[in-house]
């Protein structure tokens, strides 16, 4: 049974009037390129495109403005998804699809994503508002007091 997890055959046909290594080497890219490529679409599509992958859908209400943004996240966690926006209510809700197998991805992406977004809204002085404000500070204390006898600084 060992030998049969270690070993694999790959079947690979080209059609050609001389098979050289140049062309082997081409032949098996392409192979490898096709095997690696994930089974379905990554990021954002459409739901007719998600929903042609052959998996069950699964969606997930989403209310905020700039969610647009969450595609790079997605596509971190290699989930397909697509957003559809809900009009009926008074703001309007997001309903974000995606594969039902993708559930637990989808959910740390989520979780990614809310993070990131909770740092932008905290926001940090910028570095002349810092500079100001060291500025202040330095006006606000006293010059240091020197020692007549020796020229230099007293504490």
């Amino acid at each position: 049974m060992q030998e049969q997890i270690n070993e694999k055959t790959v079947a690979l046909s080209v059609k050609a009037a001389k098979i050289t290594g140049r062309l082997l080497a081409c032949a098996m890219r392409a192979f490898l390129k096709k095997a690696r490529a994930p089974a379905g679409k990554v990021g954002r599509q459409s739901l007719k495109s998600l929903a042609r992958q052959g998996a069950a859908l699964s969606n997930i209400e989403i209310s905020g403005d700039n969610i647009g943004s969450f595609s790079r996240v997605a596509r971190k966690y290699n989930v397909g998804f697509s957003l559809k926006r809900d009009d009926s209510e008074s703001p309007p809700k997001w309903l974000a699809f995606f594969k039902a197998k993708d559930a637990d991805a989808i959910t740390a992406a989520f979780g990614e994503y809310s993070k990131a977004q909770l740092k932008i809204k905290v926001r940090k002085p910028s570095l002349l508002e810092r500079l100001e404000k060291a500025k202040e500070l330095a006006r606000q204390m006293a010059p240091p007091v020197r020692n007549r006898s020796r020229g230099g600084h007293e504490l």
